[in-house]
């Protein structure tokens, strides 16, 4: 497959601008590496945390692979100061932060060398995160499953509104899974895209068969968000324990993820909310990373030579 070259791809180090979503306890070595050694770039994750465990994670990556790979800092979720040293630590290139604001944190990371995206639901925290400095933007609509802005916009509406009003390279995020909407992105303004539902269903994924099998069987209506009136909303996938808060104008997330291991390996469904997008209506079965990869690239070859063809 004939790499993609764009600003994106000569920025990170990769083949293919596909970046894997920085899941909290799923986006760490065995998946992180599996997505660095199929081109795209895979990413370790801390909003776990879990930051002793996180460093024992960089070091099985480096023993993985030996191409690149990021670290996400999820500022809402680790408050210690130490985390950007620490991250500057690890030695990676590439960070990513989210939810937050990355105004402190944007200086020191790129002082130490590493190029920064961060990711935003609208259009005024993509003014704020450019103001701030930062390379790149990972726009992230809300479709995708995960935490959420109560007001969150569609991939289809923010993109272009983001991406015509910029000149950094931007990451569709929410939506993407194969290579025909990877194609829609890019003729939407993004340079590059971001799975994570598709991720978590993958082959190298370590969660539960249990959560993988509901991705699968999961239809187009399958996943709600919860916390509409408070802050973060959730996308997650329909089930008991979520359909019993759907109506509920304030849930409280923390307890909504007080027993999410039990969910994540244990798989038992119905003990956390499983953070899902809804594109898990278009997974029709467990794929490994680098099949996950190249059918993607190839499709999206396929669909831009489609369109052109017909111009």
């Amino acid at each position: 497959m004939k790499p993609i070259k764009n600003r994106l791809t000569e920025l990170l180090g990769v083949d293919y601008p596909i970046v894997q979503a920085p899941m909290g306890w799923i986006a760490r070595a065995q998946l992180a590496s599996a997505v660095s050694n199929a081109g795209g770039m895979g990413i370790i994750e801390t909003s776990s945390g879990e930051l002793d465990n996180i460093k024992v994670e960089i070091k099985k990556m480096r023993a993985l692979t030996d191409k690149p790979f990021g670290v996400n800092i999820a500022l809402a979720f680790v408050r210690d100061p130490s985390i950007i040293q620490f991250v500057i630590d690890q030695g990676v290139q590439f960070v990513s932060t989210s939810a937050g604001n990355p105004a402190k944190v944007v200086g020191p990371l790129k002082e130490a060398g590493l190029t920064v995206f961060h990711v935003v639901p609208s259009f005024q925290a993509a003014m704020k995160a450019i103001a701030a400095g930062v390379d790149g933007l990972i726009v992230e609509g809300n479709e995708g499953g995960g935490f959420k802005n109560p007001r969150g916009v569609a991939s289809m509406v923010l993109l272009p509104m983001i991406a015509k009003k910029v000149n950094i390279p931007v990451i569709a995020a929410g939506g993407i899974i194969d290579g025909c909407s990877m194609a829609a992105a890019f003729a939407l303004g993004a340079e590059g895209v971001q799975m994570g539902t598709r991720m978590v269903s993958s082959a190298e994924s370590p969660v539960h068969q249990n959560w993988k099998d509901a991705i699968i069987g999961a239809s187009d209506q399958d996943t709600m968000v919860l916390n509409q009136f408070s802050s973060p909303a959730l996308r997650v996938l329909r089930t008991n324990r979520t359909n019993a808060l759907e109506r509920e104008a304030k849930v409280d997330f923390r307890a909504e993820f007080a027993n999410v291991q039990d969910l994540y390996f244990g798989g038992d469904m119905e003990a956390a909310a499983a953070l899902t997008g809804q594109v898990a209506g278009r997974i029709e079965e467990v794929k490994p990373v680098a099949q996950i990869i190249e059918e993607t690239i190839t499709e999206f070859y396929e669909t831009i030579n489609r369109l052109g063809m017909h111009s």
